[in-house]
C-alpha cells in the first residue's frame, strides 16, 4: 500500500501544497482517499454495466450502449489515480498509439452503430472489435505481453507443421 501511495500524486501532506498552487484544479486536490473511492466507484460502475449488458445481449443495440458506457468507465477510472493529464500521456504513448487509436476507434464506431444507424449485425462486430482491440490496449501496459500473444497466436494458428 505504501508503494500504490507513492505513486499516486495528491497525497494528504500533499493536498495544503497543492491547493496553493496556480495551476491546481478541483480534481487534482482531492486527496489519496478521495482519488481511491473515486477509482473504486467508476471501476464498479464499468463492471456494473458491462454485467448488466449480458442481460440485454439479445438486444445488440443496448448491450453496445451498456457495454461501451461500461468499457469506458472502467479504463478512464484509472484516471483518478494518475491524474487525466498522465492518463492521456500514456494512452498516447508511442508503445501504444495504434492500440488506443483502435480502441477509441471502435468505441466509436460502436456508438455510431448502435445509435444512428440501428444495424445490430455492424453493432456486434463493432463490439467484438472493441473488446479485441481493449484486450490488445491491455497488454500493451504489461511487459512483453503483446509480443508472446503475438508468438503464440502464430503458434497455434500456423498450419505448417
Amino acid at each position: 500500500m505504501w508503494k500504490l501511495k507513492q505513486l499516486i500524486p495528491g497525497d494528504d501532506d500533499d493536498r495544503e501544497a497543492s491547493l496553493s498552487d496556480e495551476e491546481s484544479d478541483g480534481f487534482c486536490s482531492l486527496s489519496y482517499t478521495q482519488r481511491m473511492y473515486a477509482f473504486a466507484a467508476c471501476l464498479v460502475g464499468g463492471f456494473a454495466c458491462m454485467f448488466l449488458s449480458m442481460i440485454v445481449f439479445l438486444k445488440p443495440i443496448k448491450f453496445a450502449i451498456l457495454f461501451t458506457f461500461g468499457n469506458v468507465l472502467a479504463v478512464g477510472s484509472t484516471a483518478f489515480l494518475i491524474g487525466p493529464e498522465q492518463q492521456l500521456n500514456m494512452m498516447f504513448d508511442s508503445t501504444r498509439l495504434y492500440a488506443t487509436a483502435a480502441y477509441l476507434g471502435f468505441v466509436v464506431i460502436a456508438l455510431i452503430s448502435a445509435l444512428w444507424i440501428h444495424n445490430k449485425i455492424l453493432t456486434i462486430l463493432a463490439i467484438i472489435c472493441e473488446i479485441c482491440a481493449l484486450i490488445w490496449y491491455s497488454l500493451s501496459y504489461i511487459p512483453f505481453a503483446r509480443r508472446m500473444v503475438s508468438e503464440l497466436m502464430v503458434r497455434f494458428c500456423d498450419t505448417e507443421l
